[in-house]
């Protein structure tokens, strides 16, 4: 199977050409702290060349909202760091293992459904025989936690033409501290046709994720490696040598004070 590759950018000001409306801009900021300057990332050195831009922007927010922690919060997605994946975007709900509800998306989603999709489990997307994938996935994402990154076909049947996908899961945790939150993306290319349109899995991958050193701790990781490898030294510079003195005169068994009696 071919997975075709659509050239696409979206602009960065008109946020209902992206499939933002005043709704779902109100649910992403619903349940949160209050938007601050360190929140907003701008995305637009993260754009890639080969489609599927708005998964690639979502995966750089996250990664750079993590910093040297294993995940962000939920509280601290910021919806103009994103503004132009907003259409393709989701955020997901643990409900119990392998189950996970859409609390937020985007017009994309409601589109290929035919109807909102808030309140829906992720699967309801999934053809029947590839629902047990995704629900093991979700339990990756949330339990290691991982990354998945899943690659996507329509079902093609009368009215529904051939569709390609790809899908992101990014673990995030929630306010009380748990992973049970996924900010995720999905995006389609092709033709909708009629609706709903559910998708088969072509591919599932899992990427294992660490939390990356913080630079104190790699200074540190790099003073040490270079005191090990660093071989012994003799004193050099300004430090007192240790060797006795030795003098070039004579001795031959005469003392070395003499007794000089004077009248003076």
């Amino acid at each position: 199977m071919t997975l075709k590759i659509c050239y696409s950018y979206t602009t960065n000001t008109d946020l209902r050409a992206n499939g933002v409306t005043n709704a779902l801009w109100k649910l992403l900021t619903m349940d949160k702290v209050e938007p601050k300057a360190h929140n907003i990332i701008a995305m637009t050195q993260f754009r890639t060349e080969t489609g599927y831009t708005a998964i690639s922007q979502v995966e750089a927010y996250w990664e750079s909202l993590r910093g040297v922690r294993m995940m962000p919060k939920r509280s601290e997605i910021d919806p103009r760091g994103i503004e132009n994946a907003l259409g393709s975007t989701f955020v997901l709900e643990r409900l119990a293992p392998g189950i996970a509800r859409i609390r937020i998306a985007g017009s994309h989603l409601s589109d290929l459904m035919g109807m909102e999709v808030r309140g829906m489990p992720l699967t309801a997307f999934m053809t029947q025989p590839c629902r047990k994938q995704i629900s093991d996935a979700l339990e990756e994402v949330f339990r290691r936690p991982a990354i998945s990154e899943i690659r996507l076909t329509s079902e093609v049947l009368h009215g529904k033409p051939h569709m390609d996908a790809r899908m992101i899961l990014l673990p995030m945790k929630s306010d009380l501290g748990d992973v049970s939150r996924v900010l995720g993306c999905f995006v389609a290319q092709g033709e909708i046709g009629r609706t709903p349109r559910r998708f088969d899995v072509v591919d599932a991958k899992i990427r294992r994720i660490s939390a990356p050193k913080a630079p104190a701790e790699a200074q540190l990781d790099i003073a040490k490696s270079a005191h090990k490898a660093a071989p012994a030294q003799s004193a050099t510079g300004m430090e007192d040598t240790t060797s006795p003195f030795e003098t070039r005169t004579q001795r031959s068994g005469v003392p070395y004070l003499r007794l000089i009696k004077s009248d003076d």
